[in-house]
């Protein structure tokens, strides 16, 4: 500091004065870390030295202050720049923040930088929210979607943050329990049986941490089923294939096939259609009351390899029979 209080903040940062916004915040981030209490600890020299660049950094990152210091010299904080009580100062309460990067992140909103309260601890980034990840069912790449924090309505912050998680059927249908490691803690999640993709769990409290202030929103977390060889749902219902012979189909009967409480009997009508489908009433889907129909739709299974007595066997099946199975069809399709 020169002897009449002025600061030059270019050289406090190390910075020519026609350095961009990104060379200023690089300089800032490189002397904070080099200058930060918590590395120093008991150096009141280095906390001074701390101040002064942080106090540097809120003017030049700032346009408009950068502006009129540029143009008034000592004297720009009396020209609308500043609080009028000089030069602008910076007062630090290292205790309330969690980790170095909580303190840069808020310090870098407070001077109008990115990073800033909405971010600061937070979803910043692919993954950076979950620094241990998400455990099982988590994408590691990040957050498809968004779901990052920012301003809403009227500039207010949105601390709310989302993720995906992916669980397979059995774990929808019966419901579960993960733990997920959210911004370096544990957090039990309980999935109730029944849930379907797209369902959204709200953990209240679990999102985005404004460093300072302590305020937090809510991690809200989108399920996506994996899909399933056999399952899939249609609404309330479960549906799946069911694998039928040719004589199954022709001549129906009783036939073994799959619930997602085990196996059952269902008796297959004659003459089974490809279209109609069998329903299992009560066999599907919980849902909030009861169980939701099991729908098997019948698709024809031929063995890949035929025995010498049942390509006979098809042989005289193709000799006796009686009607043309694509008359009608070809009947239709004339224009």
């Amino acid at each position: 500091m020169s002897a009449n209080g002025y600061r030059d903040y270019f050289k406090v940062l190390g910075v020519e004065r026609s350095a961009d916004a990104d060379a200023i915040k690089r300089a800032f981030r490189k002397l904070a870390r080099e200058y930060h209490p918590d590395v120093n600890p008991g150096d009141a020299s280095a906390e001074a030295r701390f101040k002064e660049i942080s106090e540097a950094y809120e003017v030049l990152s700032d346009p408009d202050k950068r502006r009129k210091y540029e143009q008034f010299g000592q004297y720009w904080s009396q020209m609308g720049g500043g609080s009028g009580r000089g030069p602008a100062g910076v007062d630090v309460d290292f205790g309330r923040y969690g980790n170095f990067d909580d303190f840069i992140n808020d310090l870098l909103g407070r001077f109008g930088g990115p990073g800033g309260p909405a971010g600061g601890g937070g979803f910043s980034g692919a993954g950076a929210g979950f620094p241990g990840g998400f455990g099982s069912g988590f994408p590691s790449g990040g957050f498809p979607g968004g779901g990052f924090p920012g301003a809403g309505r009227g500039g207010a912050v949105n601390l709310d943050a989302e993720a995906t998680l992916q669980i397979s059927y059995a774990d929808a249908f019966r419901g579960c329990e993960r733990t997920l490691a959210v911004n370096e803690e544990k957090v039990q999640v309980r999935i109730p049986p029944g849930v379907k993709p797209g369902s959204r769990l709200r953990l209240k409290g679990k999102g985005n941490l404004q460093p300072g202030t302590g305020r937090r929103g809510d991690l809200y977390l989108n399920l996506k089923l994996i899909t399933h060889p056999v399952w899939r749902l249609d609404g309330d219902q479960l549906r799946a294939e069911l694998p039928l012979s040719l004589d199954e189909l022709a001549l129906g009967g009783e036939v073994t096939v799959a619930t997602p409480d085990g196996e059952a009997s269902v008796q297959v009508p004659p003459g089974m259609s490809l279209g109609r489908s069998l329903r299992l009433k009560g066999k599907g889907w919980p849902l909030k009351e009861g169980r939701g129909d099991l729908l098997l739709t019948p698709v024809l299974k031929l063995p890949a390899n035929l025995s010498d007595r049942e390509r006979e066997l098809l042989e005289q099946l193709r000799q006796a029979r009686s009607a043309d199975p694509r008359q009608d069809w070809i009947s239709a399709a004339r224009l």
